[in-house]
């Protein structure tokens, strides 16, 4: 016996990755459903690669009840009106939006790093899924962290225009294309020009002078990890499509030595190290795209500091940073709690 699962937000690049991955990893389904707004209804998207084509219903008619999970990849406007419809109905839903993450009654999950915080998930009936650059940070994080306790992380993001939606890729493509025949080349969805350039800022500013991209990471990280964990981070916006990076510098409580964290990680769960001090010996964005591990390369020491470490952290920002998360999330309410599926 399996599950009824409906993706909110199923013609969106994230909606997209969602139905992509539960036909990758052949979650358990009894009914799939693609659910999006009116414009989309009536349109055909596959079901990935299994032959299987679904017809998108209209969210405002949507009906949840009878169905166990809802992954939603829409916006938080979109949750903020049906993700509790669909939690009174009695469909547990896994949100990828920020409006539930810091919402104490919502436990906010990347299962490598704090599977057991899903038992918070009943007050609600609703899980967060944490901002992109958040949670591939916290899956290299983590092992380190039980091994010898981060005391402070300094982390600059290189983010891909994927994070900014289907509008955010358009936009570099058009602008790449346009700087080359030499059309006008003005940002629409971007505050500067994103072709051959970087925007250190991603989403709006706040009063501190940081960004509301960096704010996330920090109390995420809090949260999901540990609240004593000092955080801090500028957010990058970076012409790449696809696959974020990250430069981060740790500081312990205890000794660690670069040897001992590639070991740590090398055993991890969700990890994949590739560090070779050559030529090409790391991985860069491009090599991520379509895979599920987030990525640790150049792991050495920091002899500015009594015990610190540097590393290089990628990951697919649509995978691991989103759609994986979410299915990984709903496998883990399957296996742990909703128990349904033979």
């Amino acid at each position: 016996m399996g599950y009824r699962v409906a993706v909110v937000g199923a013609t969106g690049n994230v909606g997209r990755e969602m139905l992509n991955i539960l036909a990758e990893r052949q979650f358990p389904l009894d009914e799939i459903a693609a659910v999006a707004s009116p414009r989309s209804t009536g349109d055909i998207i596959d079901f990935g690669d299994s032959g299987q084509e679904l017809k998108v219903k209209n969210l405002e008619h949507f009906d949840f009840s009878g169905w166990d999970i809802a992954l939603f990849a829409a916006g938080s406007d979109v949750s903020k009106v049906h993700a509790p419809r669909a939690a009174q109905a009695g469909c547990t839903v896994i949100d990828n939006s920020s409006l539930y993450r810091m919402d104490p009654d919502v436990p906010l999950i990347v299962p490598e790093v704090n599977a057991e915080a899903i038992v918070g998930y009943t007050k609600k009936n609703i899980i967060a899924n944490p901002n992109c650059s958040t949670a591939q940070l916290v899956v290299a994080l983590k092992p380190l962290h039980d091994a010898a306790r981060i005391k402070r992380v300094v982390v600059a993001t290189y983010q891909s225009v994927s994070g900014a939606g289907k509008q955010g890729m358009d936009e570099l493509f058009e602008q790449s294309r346009n700087i080359f025949v030499g059309d006008a080349n003005e940002p629409v969805k971007f505050t500067k020009q994103i072709a051959f350039n970087v925007i250190p800022h991603i989403d709006t500013f706040l009063d501190d002078g940081s960004t509301k991209e960096e704010w996330k990471m920090v109390v995420e990280t809090k949260k999901i990890l540990d609240p004593s964990i000092k955080l801090t981070a500028t957010c990058v916006r970076v012409p790449v499509f696809v696959g974020h990076s990250e430069a981060v510098n740790i500081e312990f409580e205890n000794e660690i030595s670069a040897d001992e964290a590639r070991s740590i990680l090398r055993e991890a769960p969700g990890v994949m190290v590739v560090d070779k001090r050559e030529n090409g010996g790391y991985v860069t964005p491009i090599e991520c795209v379509g895979e599920y591990a987030t990525y640790v390369s150049r792991i050495r020491e920091d002899s500015t500091v009594e015990n610190g470490l540097s590393l290089w952290v990628v990951s697919d920002n649509l995978r691991k940073g989103a759609a994986l998360n979410a299915v990984q999330i709903a496998e883990l309410l399957g296996r742990k709690h909703l128990q349904k599926a033979a």
